[in-house]
């Protein structure tokens, strides 16, 4: 009885991550070079002194046709030398330009309201953003703007993270994961999700909205705008499968920091819509089944765990070797580990407390 239920389970997460790969496999057209639009790329960097100066680094070796770049770095009221470093490293690049957060802009609040204080006076006919402890690749703006044909307001796209362990490699394989169902419901206009360091939307879009402050607060506020660009239904929404726009950000350094992340993107995820609790659902119960092995094992139960890792495997290689990242994949079964406790303990942690500290401040 319990083996029929846990193979139906697994036919419904057999078919729901085919139909993400075909989502995110998905072809879009691209514009010509000569109409490429304007953009502004902005980053909101709070106490990264460590990390700016590679990000910044990375910025500098964009390529896009002159004249038609900016990238706006906000100093979101760092107490270290975050500002200092920006300052060293962007005098005389015109490109760039620091921005200091001096305002709270309605009732935002840290990332969501240093965002809103650039895009108050960007420029750029599309605007971009990622994070301080990102390195970008010199063809992220030029790849993810070239598929900006006219009825297209937001394209996403994928953050690896650099790994050299079983840690680090199971947060890579994870962020991938996410990022194919994002892609995956995206392209099949079923939006859940995206993430805040990869993402771009047209500013016309972002103000015809009302901008951050006319949306809800939230500690996830990339999905938050995306959702209401998505609410218009004048705009496509879009998850190219592009290798030249891969972001690649740095790991949690240790489990309190890993935990205070998921946590987040947990409390700002119970904002996705109903179809997005469906998938989370089809995922929390195949996991259950791999944690109730020791109850039900037979030969059959077995085959079904390794059934459902396959299942896993078998997604996640196609899409990183697209991506040119094959080679996290030697950390699998560190996520897989990982993937099944995180999925199962997650929701009842948000359920008894939805608290988040997020760059030493509290929501």
């Amino acid at each position: 009885m319990f083996e029929i239920i846990f193979l139906i389970v697994l036919c419904g997460y057999f078919i729901q991550s085919i139909l993400f790969l075909i989502g995110a496999k998905r072809k879009f057209p691209v514009i010509k070079d000569e109409d490429l639009p304007t953009a502004t790329v902005v980053v909101a960097a709070r106490n990264e002194e460590k990390n700016i100066l590679r990000c910044l680094e990375s910025l500098d070796e964009l390529i896009y046709p002159e004249g038609k770049l900016e990238i706006l770095m906000v100093d979101d009221k760092s107490t270290d030398r975050t500002g200092e470093i920006i300052d060293n490293f962007i005098r005389g690049k015109t490109r760039f330009k620091k921005i200091i957060t001096k305002e709270e802009i309605g009732k935002l609040r840290g990332k969501t309201n240093a965002l809103a204080n650039a895009l108050e006076v960007a420029k750029g006919d599309i605007i971009l953003t990622t994070d301080a402890d990102c390195a970008v690749l010199p063809t992220w703006v030029y790849s993810t703007a070239k598929y900006y044909q006219p009825d297209v307001a937001a394209v996403n796209g994928y953050t690896t993270q650099e790994t050299f362990n079983g840690f680090s490699g199971m947060q890579s394989i994870d962020f991938i994961y996410l990022l194919t169902v994002a892609a995956g419901t995206t392209n099949l206009n079923i939006p859940i999700t995206c993430i805040g360091n990869n993402m771009s939307y047209r500013r016309d879009a972002y103000h015809e909205v009302g901008g951050y402050e006319k949306l809800d607060f939230s500690v996830t506020e990339d999905f938050v705008l995306i959702r209401a660009i998505h609410k218009l239904k004048k705009y496509k929404i879009i998850f190219p499968f592009n290798p030249d726009g891969v972001v690649t950000s740095l790991p949690c350094e240790d489990l309190k920091e890993l935990y205070r992340q998921r946590k987040r993107w947990a409390v700002g995820g119970l904002k996705v819509p109903f179809r997005g609790y469906i998938i989370m659902l089809w995922g929390f119960l195949a996991n259950l089944g791999i944690l109730l092995t020791p109850f039900f094992f037979s030969p059959t139960w077995l085959y079904l765990v390794v059934f459902k890792i396959c299942i896993d495997f078998f997604s996640l290689y196609l899409v990183h070797r697209g991506l040119r990242i094959q080679q996290n994949l030697k950390y699998f079964l560190s996520f897989e580990i990982y993937y099944t406790i995180n999925v199962l303990i997650i929701p009842f942690i948000v359920l008894l407390n939805r608290k988040v500290i997020w760059k030493e401040r509290e929501y």
